[in-house]
């Protein structure tokens, strides 16, 4: 057993679909459009340029906010982050630093363990390197793309629950409407900060403080590659820290070919940012009634969704999961349910049918469903003597079924029903060709 207990937070990064940039009007929508078309004097951080804020992608970051259970300031305002890097045109990005719009949420695992949400921010996305073989090359396409920024507690012990969080995470914005947050596309990105801490004391009183360093992998886009790349600084730190040494605090980068981590740079502290606040963006004041009306706009969640269909439909809590896995599986799922009540069909019903045929409802409308469902549900009257002769068929031909069911085995009824079913084309009722079968084998 190692004497190392896992200290695991998390910042991920998620841009929104809005339609123009954070902070000018060029096309937010840059994902394979040719290099630098999408770019103005702001975006490309020329003299002069002023920023102007997308209403729209701060309202959408509050969103995520109240849907993530934080707490909103009344008051907040942007920053500027200082750094030298070649995808930051203008020497600084324009983030949050203090005062945040969104702070102190939470999101709760299956196993009701409480993810701490440390803040939830508005920055913009800066430009993307492309490395063609020994020159680089930078397309701005993406520099000014609203970017949301949700860093959480150091919470986490496990890969298990940073994947659960980010699974969670990715449906909550998803269901908003605020962010397609696919990966493939570098929409949801995924930075975990991980250190070692010693689980006891020299005096065997278990330890509570943080490490005194953190490493962070940067920019990952698969919930696979997070738990590869935690397991892997686990092992490195633990073998470190048994040598009597301490990990450096600094930034890597995941390597997927070997599942493994390199080291990029020390990692900044705050200070080496030198924050200040913007001073082309005046601050910005909420009222009550503003959130109010930002909260309205916040649909039913996954989490009350998959309630809803347990209690509301009696469904279990494997359909339920699969129905409310997106919102328009689960509106098309309730949808059919409104049609289907008409028609006297079941929530089992329909949700079985929409599971096993592996239902495309971007094809078939929810009215075609219970059509399709309703003709293969009916069932056709059964000639009585023909069923007779068939059943005395099947029990010649299964002897040994037969005899097992008369020393108390029940459930071969079930096979020998099966083999009455067989022998029709049509679809029958099984329960009434088990209460012939019951009364002829008594």
């Amino acid at each position: 057993m190692s004497k190392y207990t896992p200290v695991i937070g998390l910042e991920v990064h998620v841009e929104l679909k809005t339609n123009s940039k954070m902070f000018c009007s060029c096309s937010a929508d840059y994902f394979g459009q040719k290099p630098n078309t999408h770019t103005c004097p702001v975006c490309l951080g020329l003299p002069g340029a002023l920023p102007v804020p997308n209403k729209k992608a701060i309202e959408w970051c509050v969103m995520i906010g109240l849907a993530l259970n934080c707490d909103i300031p009344l008051f907040s305002k942007f920053d500027r982050k200082n750094y030298f890097y070649p995808d930051l045109s203008k020497g600084y990005q324009i983030s949050q630093y203090d005062k945040p719009f969104c702070q102190k949420g939470f999101i709760e695992l299956s196993n009701g363990k409480k993810i701490g949400i440390t803040r939830v921010h508005m920055e913009e996305d800066t430009g993307k390197l492309i490395h063609e073989g020994n020159s680089s090359l930078i397309d701005f396409n993406r520099s000014g793309v609203p970017l949301v920024e949700i860093v959480t507690e150091p919470d986490f012990q496990t890969a298990e629950e940073v994947k659960e969080y980010l699974q969670k995470l990715q449906q909550i914005v998803r269901y908003l409407g605020v962010s397609n947050a696919d990966m493939e596309k570098g929409e949801m990105r995924l930075e975990p900060n991980i250190s070692l801490r010693e689980l006891k004391t020299q005096n065997s009183k278990l330890k509570t403080e943080l490490p005194s360093y953190k490493v962070e992998v940067k920019n990952i886009n698969s919930f696979g590659f997070v738990g590869k790349a935690i397991e892997y600084e686990i092992k490195r730190q633990q073998e470190i820290l048994e040598k009597g040494q301490t990990p450096i605090q600094e930034t890597r980068g995941f390597v997927e070919k070997n599942s493994s981590t390199v080291s990029q740079r020390v990692k900044e502290e705050a200070s080496d940012y030198r924050y200040f606040p913007e001073p082309d963006i005046p601050p910005i004041r909420w009222t009550n009634e503003d959130l109010a009306t930002i909260e309205c706009l916040i649909p039913e969640l996954p989490f009350y969704k998959l309630f809803r269909f347990q209690s509301g439909y009696g469904l279990s809590v494997y359909d339920s999961e699969i129905l409310t896995k997106t919102r328009d599986l689960a509106d098309y799922f309730e949808e059919a349910m409104t049609i289907g009540r008409k028609h006297e069909l079941t929530a089992k019903q329909i949700a079985n049918y929409i599971i096993n045929k592996k239902i495309d409802i971007n094809i078939i409308l929810p009215a075609k469903l219970i059509e399709e469902i309703i003709k293969t549900t009916k069932k056709t009257d059964v000639n009585e003597e023909k069923l007779a002769k068939i059943i005395e068929k099947v029990i010649n031909e299964n002897q040994n079924a037969v005899q097992d069911y008369k020393k108390g085995k029940e459930t071969v009824i079930m096979f020998l029903v099966g083999r009455v079913m067989r022998q029709f084309k049509e679809k029958i009722d099984a329960e009434r060709i088990k209460a012939v079968l019951t009364a002829k084998l008594k």
